[in-house]
């Protein structure tokens, strides 16, 4: 038996007022008289003085007592602090989201979160890289594409699929374009990685077209394509779910919505992940249903968009 529960079940006989009245619904009477006779031994010291009829303290276990009742209270009191941690939303978050993504979507819808749970706090960092969340301790992250290990646990927040879009001020310039080989007179802005040819593929009716295209800008990095294709200097390849506010909000506008654009590029499904070897909490849980509503809100948004007529 720890010292701790010998000293919780001394606690309990002196509130109690005998070793029967502390043993019920829990032990034995002869295991709480062990346990008290267990712990005056340890302390060298009589704790308590016993009659066939009674019980009373000895002035050792008087302030004892009141000491164990203080040290009990507190470890009550821790137990409670933390429990509440499990039943209420507060506490530190670490998340882990895409830099195009969190920076987007994700961050701008935070503060109707926070302010629905104003004791949550969130660590956000920013990275495209899938890096370990255990060591890293992180507790919930975002992810493109496949995810292939069975210690994550993954919920999908949208499937996706690439789009072709730009600004209205754009086609009002250089015309909207009707079929795949117009992209080859239009500014087309690149995702200059090594990874990506600057060539966009488009398939219909089981046929395939890869046209070389070519523009003013390009970049390695999401957001200065998204940004400058807002500002009216060219086309871009994008996620789908990345313009899906854009195009509702009529900042871009989506064509050659016919054609499935690079689609052997990869899964661009986004997930939300977070280690299966850890408690759920429910600050996880809120957030990832969070994160599973925002994006359900944001396809119907951009179902409701119509595409350029073309």
């Amino acid at each position: 038996m720890d010292e701790f529960t010998r000293i919780q079940t001394f606690v309990k006989v002196v509130e109690t007022g005998s070793f029967s009245a502390a043993a019920r619904h829990e032990s034995s009477t002869s295991s709480v008289a062990r346990q008290v006779k267990s712990l005056e031994d340890e302390l060298g010291v009589r704790l308590l003085n016993r009659t066939t009829r009674s019980l009373s303290l000895t002035e050792p276990g008087r302030v004892f007592y009141e000491r164990a009742c203080a040290l009990v209270k507190d470890l009550n009191n821790a137990k409670l602090a933390v429990s509440s941690f499990q039943d209420d939303v507060k506490g530190l978050l670490r998340v882990s989201l895409r830099v195009s993504t969190g920076t987007t979507i994700i961050v701008p819808a935070l503060p109707a979160l926070l302010e629905q749970y104003p004791e949550l706090r969130i660590d956000v960092s920013l990275t495209d890289e899938r890096c370990d969340l255990v060591a890293h301790n992180i507790d919930v992250a975002v992810w493109i594409g496949h995810i292939p290990d069975s210690n994550m646990i993954a919920r999908r927040l949208t499937p996706s699929q690439r789009i072709v879009c730009g600004a209205p001020a754009y086609f009002r310039r250089r015309g909207v374009p009707q079929v795949p080989a117009d992209l080859r007179r239009h500014a087309c802005i690149v995702y200059n990685i090594p990874t990506h040819r600057h060539a966009w593929t488009f398939s219909k009716d089981g046929q395939h077209e890869e046209v070389e295209v070519q523009g003013a800008l390009r970049s390695d990095n999401g957001l200065v394509l998204l940004s400058a294709a807002q500002a009216g200097l060219g086309l871009i390849v994008v996620h789908e779910w990345m313009v899906r506010l854009p195009i509702a909000q009529g900042q871009l506008v989506r064509v050659l919505a016919d054609y499935a654009v690079n689609p052997t590029v990869g899964d661009a499904d986004l997930h939300v992940v977070y280690p299966s070897s850890r408690g759920v909490s429910r600050k996880v849980r809120v957030f990832v249903d969070f994160l599973l509503q925002l994006f359900q809100g944001q396809a119907a948004a951009g179902a409701a968009a119509a595409p350029a007529r073309q």
